[in-house]
């Protein structure tokens, strides 16, 4: 493309610079390249001279915001502003934030950086050495219930399995734990977790006396990460966002069995065929070296509070237990123990009404008992009636006990009046005659 009039290739400026080295004046040159003398030149005596910037309009307040940051670095730029103002900054709010982003004065808080990019170092974990655990919460589900997944991930290898729970008390915690080691094959030496308040006693550095006795029951130690230092368990934060990415946001289920049916075929089929140092990650946790299970989970127990439902039926870990249809409507406490083979539904009031075989997490069964699908269709069939509804519009107006009620409630009692008989009149005017 040709050049504009007045403007010099760089072709033209190194042959403008060698004929002026050649002794041609500007006057020849010009006419040489056809350009004006000024345009020549300007280019032959070499970039201007850069003017200084001038002076901040910040720069008389600059002792006085240093000594405000010190005082407090967070401290809101509004705040900063108004105060300024008082002592004689005549700009707007817009000029002084940007001065006070270019002359850099606001200092960067240490203690706040405890994520984003600041400086890291990767941690060397030996095979077999822990596991770090850590909870995602799904808040919409496709079928309607909050759910909480329980991610673990092995430190060395990278390999992880998740269990979906419906809360994250104590015994989900244990259960889940108990289902992800089971999934992997075996436990680690160590479970690294967060400050959870069912693992650490809320406020002190010391687990609570359950999660101890869990532990102790797995023959593992527990290592708790630093308050607020995410990155100690970076393995399973970043397995987080990728069971996220990878498998929930685009999970083709619609119920809680179908859900983890999914999410343990997806870790198979696709988490552990990642690659990691020239393998996947499923060869790759073969070296893991992990230490055997008890043969039950620990015995911790769930309790969770249910409606029943008009089918006189209580949903529990996506499958439904029956009830006596006399307590549809009113909450229950379903209660399990974990390596137990049965469930117990408790009422309100804290007595015994149902106890079923516990089916297996998420597998859709209905278990009514002979004696619950009896009082069932009994209660069914004592409702049946094929007599018409009543008519909505008819006219009925107060009947005769409604008015004599209604006459006693206004002081009218009809009961009180004095009846006479016409017939006691007759009577006394035959004896008369």
């Amino acid at each position: 493309m040709e050049a504009p009039e007045g403007m010099l290739t760089e072709e033209d400026d190194v042959e403008i610079c060698a004929l002026a080295r050649g002794g041609w004046s500007v006057s020849a040159i010009a006419r040489h390249t056809g350009r004006d003398r000024k345009t020549v030149r300007k280019y032959l005596a070499g970039p201007a001279a850069q003017r200084e910037p001038p002076a901040s309009c910040l720069q008389p307040f600059r002792d006085y915001v240093i000594a405000r940051f010190v005082d407090d670095a967070h401290v809101d730029g509004t705040v900063l502003y108004r105060e300024v103002l008082d002592l004689g900054f005549d700009r707007s709010y817009v000029t002084f934030v940007r001065q006070l982003r270019l002359l850099g004065l606001r200092p960067r808080c240490e203690a706040c950086r405890t994520g984003g990019h600041g400086v890291t170092v990767e941690l060397a974990h030996d095979p077999g050495e822990e596991i770090q655990f850590d909870w995602l919460e799904l808040s919409e589900t496709p079928w309607g219930e909050p759910a909480y997944v329980l991610v673990g991930a092995l430190s060395f290898s990278g390999k992880c399995r998740a269990v979906i729970s419906e809360g994250m008390t104590f015994a989900h915690l244990v259960d889940a734990i108990d289902g992800v080691l089971r999934r992997l094959g075996g436990t680690p030496r160590a479970w690294r977790t967060d400050r959870m308040a069912t693992v650490v006693i809320p406020g002190t550095d010391r687990i609570t006396a359950q999660f101890a006795q869990a532990a102790k029951h797995y023959g593992v130690e527990v290592w708790v990460c630093p308050p607020r230092r995410p990155q100690r368990k970076g393995v399973v934060e970043k397995t987080i966002q990728y069971v996220t990415r990878s498998w929930w946001r685009t999970a083709p289920v619609s119920s809680f069995g179908q859900a983890q049916a999914d999410l343990d075929q997806w870790a198979i089929a696709v988490a552990d065929r990642r690659k990691r140092q020239g393998v996947t990650i499923g060869e790759l946790a073969g070296q893991e070296g992990l230490l055997g299970l008890p043969a039950h989970a620990f015995p911790a127990q769930l309790e969770v509070q249910r409606v029943v439902g008009r089918s006189a039926l209580v949903a529990f870990e996506g499958n439904h237990y029956s009830v006596s249809p006399g307590l549809v409507g009113q909450t229950v406490t379903v209660t399990a123990r974990l390596g137990e083979l049965h469930v117990e539904i408790l009422s309100a009031a804290g007595r015994r009404v149902a106890r079923h075989r516990r089916a297996p997490a998420g597998a859709g069964q209905l278990l009514r008992s002979p004696e619950h699908a009896r009082l069932l269709e009994q209660a069914v069939l004592d409702a049946f009636t094929t007599d018409k509804p009543c008519r909505r519009k008819a006219n009925r107006p107060p009947g005769d006990a409604a008015l004599t009620a209604a006459a006693r409630l206004r002081g009218h009692d009809e009961g009180s009046a004095v009846v006479v008989d016409l017939e006691d009149y007759a009577q006394i005017a035959r004896i008369a005659r």
